[in-house]
Formats: C-alpha cells, structure tokens, sequence
C-alpha cells in the first residue's frame, strides 16, 4: 500500500525519523512498491526493507535520534 503523505507512514517511522527522513521513507517505499509488484505477499516487505535502506544512506541513528550524515 503506497503511502499519499507522510501522515499515512506507519506511527513507529513517524516518531522515529524527522520530516526530510519521512520523505525519503516515503519516496522509497512508493517506488519499490511499484517496482516489486511481481513479488506477491513478500512485496510490502520489500518495499519496506528498501526505504529504510534509502533513509539509512543520510542518516544514522545517534541515540534514540536519526541525524543527517
């Protein structure tokens, strides 16, 4: 299920990452769940796996915060 707006994010990524993390979570997601939509059941955690792979390129975790590189 692609996501219109990062208020449609999951709750746990919307308090975990500041609005620039979101977006890219969200662009992310939107995108490889349309790019994997041949993979059936698995395809949502796919789409998963590779926004956070996305958001995970500028940003790290610092504590209980998510910082820009």
């Amino acid at each position: 299920m692609p996501y219109a707006t990062e208020k449609d994010l999951p709750p746990s990524v919307r308090a975990l990452l500041p609005l620039h993390a979101r977006e890219i979570f969200r662009a992310a997601f939107n995108s490889a769940w349309d790019e994997y939509a041949d993979r059936g059941e698995t395809r949502e955690e796919i789409a998963h796996r590779v926004a956070w792979a996305a958001v995970k390129r500028l940003y790290r975790k610092e504590g209980r915060d998510w910082v820009p590189l």
